[in-house]
């Protein structure tokens, strides 16, 4: 049975990504060379690869994204860990297992300045872990708790990655995204910290000093310096003074002020440093948006899409098993590939499916946030939980077996964003920024 081309170019560009997936290429490597395999195949010369690719980062939005990660590090690198922390404390410390309950609380805040689950784990999770091992909290628990709170920083706003999935779904608006993520990431919050107490409960983990107004007014007033920030971004873009592109330039010139003549916690060697740090990190996001367009072009072209559209809905024209098909789908990419290629490459395959059982954009988006937020603490990529398992000096495999219950947390976190869908519209509702 011959193959007619347009089957044949899929099959090359997906099965050689997928075996040089299995293979443990770097991810920017096997989108790239499957992409050059599949114009290849249809004729296409290769020159149209560099020119896929320059054209996937042509986009004024896509630079609010260098923007928001060098002021994540900026302000991780300026001692606002400490301070975010005590905030935490003094607010749910009180609580059986608070430590625990301050690392979640914590992470939320922290999210909404770094907008990275890696940055949180490192610079959360390099003081908790060990404050908590030292107060006789397990350190496998330690670290399972820091790595599945810190996926609280990817709904936060603001996340590089919203604007990475506004960019792929193109015309959405980045402030709807940014006011969406709130009330999912309080309610991955809420589950997180409902399955730290009943474990805290069980072992009997200590609590802290009784809640204190005085004392949390204190530490308010020292933080909000840096929840300035996030006010800046948020405000500045939902009321429209200004794009998330400029709203993100401001927020690092008064990261860097706060950072250096507020907290003093930077010297300018210490900026220097961060923003090499910044170089880095952005090196390899950037590559690895310009290399998924490039896929997703060609996925395009093939009317894979389509195709997937169609197959999906085959199974069932159902909307619940459709959705929980689409969680599964997002789900085992997110254990296999790193967020933003699955955000540039899953996108247009798998929204139209989406919104053909009423799922809205903005919905959709977090949801793919939060199935790939699981799959950065999932083997084999599992970025956050080899960093965790690195910041606490703890086993992999140990890590991963204390982490099961808060899967499930995060599991019904998921479910309950899935199908109720004015958890993530309502507050872009009743904000206008929809």
């Amino acid at each position: 049975m011959i193959m007619d081309p347009e089957t044949l170019s899929t099959l090359i560009l997906l099965g050689s990504f997928l075996i040089m997936i299995m293979l443990r290429f770097p991810i920017a490597y096997a989108v790239a060379i499957s992409t050059a395999l599949c114009l290849a195949s249809m004729g296409q010369s290769l020159v149209s690869l560099p020119q896929l690719m320059v054209k996937g980062v042509w986009s004024f939005s896509l630079m609010a994204v260098p923007f928001f990660i060098t002021m994540g590090v900026l302000m991780g690198s300026g001692g606002i860990s400490d301070k975010l922390i005590a905030l935490a404390n003094s607010l749910v410390g009180w609580m059986r297992g608070g430590l625990a309950q301050v690392n979640i609380v914590a992470s939320y805040f922290f999210g909404g300045i770094s907008g990275s689950a890696s940055a949180d784990t490192a610079s959360l999770g390099s003081i908790l872990i060990p404050m908590m091992v030292d107060q006789g909290y397990d350190a496998d628990f330690s670290t399972a708790v820091t790595i599945t709170s810190s996926c609280e920083g990817l709904l936060v706003p603001p996340s590089h990655n919203m604007v990475i999935y506004a960019t792929a779904v193109g015309g959405l608006s980045v402030g709807a995204l940014f006011m969406a993520g709130y009330i999912p990431g309080a309610i991955l919050a809420i589950s997180l910290m409902v399955g730290s107490y009943i474990i805290s409960v069980k072992n009997n983990y200590p609590k802290g000093e009784k809640f204190s107004l005085i004392v949390f007014v204190k530490q308010l007033g020292t933080s909000i310096w840096a929840l300035l920030a996030i006010l800046i971004v948020i405000v500045g873009v939902v009321l429209g003074y200004f794009t998330a592109t400029e709203s993100a330039a401001i927020a690092v010139v008064y990261s860097l002020f706060v950072s250096v003549f507020i907290y003093k916690g930077l010297n300018w060697k210490g900026v220097w440093d961060s923003l090499e740090s910044c170089i880095d990190t952005l090196a390899i996001v950037l590559i690895l948006i310009s290399t998924s367009s490039a896929f997703g072009a060609c996925l395009t072209l093939l009317h894979v899409p389509d195709k997937a559209a169609t197959f999906i809905t085959g199974i069932s024209s159902n909307p619940i098993i459709v959705i929980l098909l689409l969680n599964l789908i997002l789900l085992i990419l997110g254990m296999i590939m790193d967020m933003a290629p699955i955000i540039l490459i899953a996108t247009p395959i798998l929204l139209p499916v989406a919104e053909s059982v009423g799922i809205h954009p903005i919905q959709f988006g977090i949801m793919m946030i939060l199935n790939c937020g699981i799959g950065l603490l999932t083997p084999p990529v599992g970025a956050v939980l080899f960093i965790g398992s690195a910041v606490a000096k703890r086993p992999m495999e140990k890590v991963v077996v204390a982490t099961l219950p808060f899967y499930l947390c995060m599991i019904i976190a998921l479910l309950l964003i899935s199908f109720i869908p004015q958890i993530s519209l309502w507050l872009p509702q009743i904000t206008g920024a929809m």
